[in-house]
């Protein structure tokens, strides 16, 4: 499961309330399946991020697998604060999860957000925000069970059409211990439609503890701009730092210097190749011709990407 256990064992947990109270926007990294991983949130720490997510992991597999817990969660010495983002529908299972993640990560985070048919259907994620009780529940729990003040509890959130259900969700939630609330400024039906971030400003203004707003955010001229329209204590970003892993250092796009440290990162971390070239692919969409596409997404070998890199970037 762990990385490196010696060095994790001698890590230094964050309380990661503390980057809420420091007077600055919390600069947050998504959880996004198979990306979020642990050379991805390594790079991204690099370039000013604060705040790094895994990707969602189902909360009953990890507590009854040894081989999930393996394949699905790796950390080291320098991976904090780390937010373990637990896709789960019963309190206890989640308690359980928490507990065993509870000594190498800074807090978890319940996701109650995913939009995706297989999670809603076998009772994960968006469908939680039609069950206050059940999320109020859960928090309560966890709270109850980790011994570790400083652990963070959160949850990530879709809006309802009735904002007043997801203020009464965020209320409940609050009620139970929740350490802070993330926003999709979405409902469960919208995709691709504008986000709103009006929604958002509603319920920071409802609740005394920090509220993160997400959606769309591309650039960081785009999270101050979101900051102030929604006046939330911190942004998280999904697909703006796949395009640009440096754009919290205020990059426009990927310089080279971060496609080089990418490199370095993902193979002093044994990154499988499928996952090194895609980020490559997501990092790169705005610096290559299309042509210059075509030629390198097809790129198969480790190797083959690496002399690309280095004939073409100098790299």
């Amino acid at each position: 499961m762990i990385d490196d256990i010696r060095e994790t064992e001698e890590c230094q947990l964050r309380d990661p309330m503390d980057l809420f109270h420091s007077g600055q926007v919390v600069k947050i990294c998504a959880p996004m399946v198979r990306y979020s991983k642990l050379a991805f949130r390594t790079l991204v720490r690099k370039y000013s991020c604060d705040l790094c997510y895994t990707p969602m992991i189902v909360a009953a597999d990890f507590v009854r697998s040894a081989k999930a817990r393996d394949s699905e969660f790796t950390t080291n010495k320098g991976d904090h604060p780390l937010i373990v983002q637990f896709a789960a529908k019963e309190a206890q299972v989640l308690c359980d999860a928490a507990r065993i993640i509870c000594p190498f990560a800074d807090g978890i985070d319940l996701n109650c957000g995913c939009p995706q048919r297989w999670a809603i259907s076998e009772g994960y994620g968006a469908c939680l925000i039609n069950k206050p009780e059940l999320v109020k529940d859960m928090v309560r729990h966890v709270r109850s069970q980790i011994d570790n003040p400083k652990f963070s509890v959160s949850i990530k959130i879709r809006i309802h059409e009735d904002l007043k259900r997801t203020v009464d969700l965020c209320q409940k939630a609050e009620a139970a211990g929740v350490s802070w609330i993330t926003v999709h400024g979405r409902s469960i039906e919208e995709r691709h439609q504008p986000v709103h971030y009006d929604a958002i400003k509603i319920i920071k203004q409802s609740m005394s503890i920090p509220i993160v707003a997400n959606g769309d955010i591309k650039t960081l001229k785009d999270a101050e701009n979101v900051h102030h329209l929604t006046e939330a204590d911190g942004v998280m970003v999904a697909r703006g730092l796949l395009a640009n892993p440096a754009m919290f250092a205020g990059y426009e796009e990927t310089p080279l210097q971060c496609i080089q440290d990418w490199v370095d990162i993902a193979l002093e971390h044994g990154t499988p190749f499928t996952c090194f070239h895609h980020h490559l692919m997501y990092m790169m969409e705005r610096i290559t011709s299309k042509q210059e596409k075509r030629v390198f997404n097809v790129l198969s070998s480790t190797s083959a990407v690496l002399d690309y890199l280095n004939d073409h970037y100098g790299l």
